[in-house]
């Protein structure tokens, strides 16, 4: 059942406090706000959701993309990680200034830890497993479930978006253009990720890199963040050679 309620957060605005009303839903463990569609049905990339009411408490987890397709949100352990592009590399912030076009959060601070065996090695994979494990767990799969994964993945595929472009109306292949790339190899990861069947285009991306299969879906939303906190992103792709540890939700 989907409940639609107002999310109260509070920000600062030069020297005064506000408070902004966020029209979230909600579904299981799971809020989420704003459209990725809605970006090409627009042209537009407005911000919806301020960091501040996806951040602040612990137990928060949450992902989103940054208003103007100039970078990245991830809320980990409470703490925002807003990364942007600029020159040749990028930038970190742990504010709460400005807001994701769309996101998806959970304030869950009961998680169970189990390792992830050796045969899961690729995005499908993963996707395969979490559907798998969740269900084995009590968790219901037809409503969207935040993880956790923690541990050093042999390789990432990620990326930060970048706004290019240059004013046009933003349509499908002006945003998968506007990403900076990069690829990470056995570093120590924190990565936030929300699994979804219902929510393609909403928060979970219709399109997966990772995915070649034309009739596979994609169902899950991941970002990392690396555990000097320097580094955070959409992750597009990756690769595991055992070592890693997934986090459920307790009932």
């Amino acid at each position: 059942m989907k409940i639609i309620y107002a999310i109260v957060g509070a920000i600062a605005v030069s020297a005064c406090s506000t408070t902004v009303n966020v029209p979230a839903e909600k579904q299981g463990l799971v809020e989420y706000y704003g459209a990725q569609k809605t970006i090409f049905d627009t042209g537009k990339a407005e911000g919806k959701v301020p960091i501040a009411v996806m951040s602040g408490s612990n137990g928060t987890y949450g992902v989103g993309a940054y208003e103007g397709l100039d970078g990245e949100i991830t809320i980990y352990e409470g703490k925002p990680f807003v990364t942007k592009v600029r020159g040749n590399g990028f930038t970190m912030d742990n504010g709460t200034n400005g807001a994701a076009i769309f996101a998806a959060w959970t304030k869950n601070m009961e998680w169970r830890d189990e390792p992830i065996p050796a045969d899961v090695k690729t995005y499908l994979d993963l996707q395969r497993f979490l559907k798998a494990r969740a269900t084995a767990a009590g968790i219901d799969t037809n409503v969207p479930f935040p993880f956790l994964m923690t541990g050093k993945p042999a390789e990432l595929k990620w990326h930060i978006n970048v706004d290019l472009s240059e004013g046009k109306p933003i349509t499908r292949e002006i945003f998968a253009k506007s990403k900076a790339n990069y690829v990470m190899k056995n570093e120590q990861v924190d990565i936030v990720g929300f699994y979804s069947e219902k929510h393609p285009g909403i928060f979970i991306s219709a399109y997966a890199p990772a995915i070649k299969e034309k009739d596979v879906k994609n169902t899950i939303h991941i970002h990392l963040v690396t555990k000097d906190g320097k580094s955070a992103g959409h992750i597009d792709d990756l690769s595991f050679n055992g070592g890693m540890i997934l986090r459920l939700p307790k009932n």
